[in-house]
């Protein structure tokens, strides 16, 4: 009898309605949850960008690269100038320093060579002066050279030291002084540090 009965397959069809209705809004609010999330999201994300900070490598780099790049990736086009001053009065004086010392040189070997010299310097300098022109403008190229490597060495270290410290805080908020200070047992001194207007004991 109880083989051939039909069974009741209701209480099984409510369970799985329900399961699938179940899933169904788990589904619509994980989705929801989801606009929801990127939204709020996208209104925080909202920050205000900083300043520019340049990085110091890339900044040292590019002076070593081109004397002044390094300014120009700073943004502090005033020194640009004061690098290719430099780089100018430097390259001036060192081709000038150059120039005398051949010219000198070459009056002083056709000294030497010939008892009849025609050079340029026959009446203004002698054999001897000749030949201590020669060695001062020597001098003077090769001290013209260190100090065009100093200044090449001096502008890759400002890049780097300004692009380290181009937003360091110079604000006169900065402060320390002693004042008085209430603490739990009475009243003492103490030393108080204003950073950026706020007071730290």
């Amino acid at each position: 009898c109880f083989a051939q009965a039909v069974p009741d397959t209701s209480l099984n069809n409510i369970i799985r309605d329900d399961s699938v209705r179940q899933k169904k809004d788990s589904a619509s609010l994980s989705i929801k949850n989801k606009t929801n999330d990127g939204v709020d999201t996208a209104a925080t994300t909202a920050v205000k960008a900083g300043p520019f900070q340049p990085n110091p490598k890339k900044s040292g780099l590019y002076s070593a690269l081109i004397p002044g790049l390094g300014q120009l990736y700073n943004r502090q086009y005033w020194k640009i100038g004061l690098v290719y001053a430099a780089v100018g009065v430097t390259g001036y004086v060192f081709v000038n320093n150059l120039t005398l010392y051949e010219s000198y040189r070459k009056a002083y070997i056709g000294r030497i060579n010939n008892p009849y010299p025609t050079d340029k310097y026959v009446l203004q300098y002698s054999t001897d002066q000749l030949n201590q022109l020669q060695n001062d403008y020597s001098r003077y190229v090769d001290l013209t050279v260190l100090f065009g490597t100093i200044e090449y060495a001096i502008q890759v270290l400002d890049a780097i030291t300004s692009a380290h410290l181009k937003n360091f805080d110079i604000s006169r908020d900065i402060s320390m002084h002693v004042r008085p200070v209430v603490v739990p047992n009475g009243v003492g001194m103490g030393l108080v540090l204003n950073f950026k207007g706020h007071p730290i004991h």
